[in-house]
């Protein structure tokens, strides 16, 4: 009995054998061809190049040619040819190189575990300005974004003009291209790389292979987002009634249910001359309390009346007295008893010597 999740997985290290002339002794039947123009800016590099991309696919029977003229490409078959993939993995190479892939890195290719991914982002954003900006953010302050996101897909990444190169192994470009949409998308590669940093260090481990990983994968919420302004005037739609609306009243109308038709010309034209006269009150009672406005002194603000600091300290009576005794021993200006003592034997003294 073997279980069925060991039969499901693949064993480490394990290889899909190569493709050999013994499976296709009889070659192929038809020729195949592939063409692809290149920029004028890359003529001189691919000039230099030719004869090692011409001995690399010379060791797979895969013609190539370069029109310097027409600035194009081509790749054909030949009669020597077995592997009818091959036409394709030659497709790719000259396609890589005229996308400013380096031969080195391009050659690469033509492994049996080596894909290629062209993702066009030209497209994705409306404004050039913006376009430029999220661009720079996938290669990040000196590369470093990319670097990052090259060593944890294992593949090589190269950001040109309005599409991204990618040459690497199949699940490492299934990576790359969901975080260049996503960078597109103006979701930041950080969040990415923080994710494909966990995938990796949970793969380690044989335990969560079988099981899901959406426990361990952080959650990003947006933040700072702008809500969206809403218009002063929203136009609210009425409900649909088959019914056509009410014919509006006409002039007559109002009159007749007011009593005005019924009065005399002489009688409206009072009337009228009532309400303008009421209208011409109103506002020159308004005009003069706008101008009264300007005689109504302002309020003043109460005066605070500023607490003097208390400057009464506690008086210790005990220590004036002994001061007033001290006064009284001592004359105004006279020196101390030891002092005029030292004096009268320092004259004594002078006496003497005399």
């Amino acid at each position: 009995a073997v279980d069925e999740s060991e039969l499901l997985t693949v064993p480490d290290g394990w290889k899909e054998p190569a493709f050999t002339r013994e499976d296709n002794p009889k070659g192929l039947l038809e020729e195949s061809s592939f063409a692809t123009l290149f920029p004028k800016y890359r003529e001189a590099y691919l000039k230099e190049c030719w004869p090692l991309v011409q001995k690399a696919l010379g060791e797979h029977y895969v013609n190539a040619a370069l029109d310097l003229i027409e600035g194009s490409m081509t790749v054909t078959t030949t009669k020597k040819t077995f592997d009818p993939y091959a036409i394709i993995r030659a497709r790719d190479l000259i396609k890589l190189l005229a996308r400013s892939v380096p031969f080195e890195q391009a050659v690469r290719i033509l492994q049996d575990d080596v894909a290629c991914d062209i993702i066009k982002i030209g497209s994705l954003v409306r404004k050039r300005e913006t376009f430029i900006k999220r661009r720079a953010r996938l290669l990040g302050p000196k590369g470093s974004t990319l670097k990052a996101l090259e060593l944890l897909t294992n593949c090589y990444i190269m950001v040109q003009g309005n599409t991204v190169s990618a040459l690497g192994p199949f699940s490492g470009l299934k990576e790359v291209r969901k975080v260049v949409l996503d960078t597109m998308k103006n979701i930041h590669p950080i969040y990415n790389i923080k994710t494909l940093m966990i995938k990796r260090e949970l793969a380690k481990d044989p335990e969560l292979r079988t099981q899901s990983w959406e426990r361990f994968l952080p959650k990003f919420k947006r933040k700072n987002l702008k809500k969206r302004k809403e218009p002063k005037k929203k136009n609210t739609k009425k409900e649909y009634t088959p019914f056509p609306p009410p014919q509006p009243e006409s002039q007559i109308d109002k009159e007749l249910a007011s009593g005005e038709y019924f009065l005399k010309e002489r009688q409206k034209k009072r009337k009228k001359m009532e309400e303008i006269k009421a209208k011409q009150a109103d506002a020159i009672k308004r005009r003069q309390e706008e101008r009264n406005k300007a005689f109504i002194p302002p309020k003043e603000k109460p005066v605070v009346k500023t607490k003097k600091a208390s400057t009464e300290k506690k008086i210790d009576i005990e220590v004036i007295k002994e001061k007033v005794k001290n006064a009284k021993k001592k004359k105004l200006g006279a020196l101390p008893e030891e002092e005029v003592k030292l004096k009268m034997a320092a004259d004594e003294k002078k006496r003497k010597k005399k």
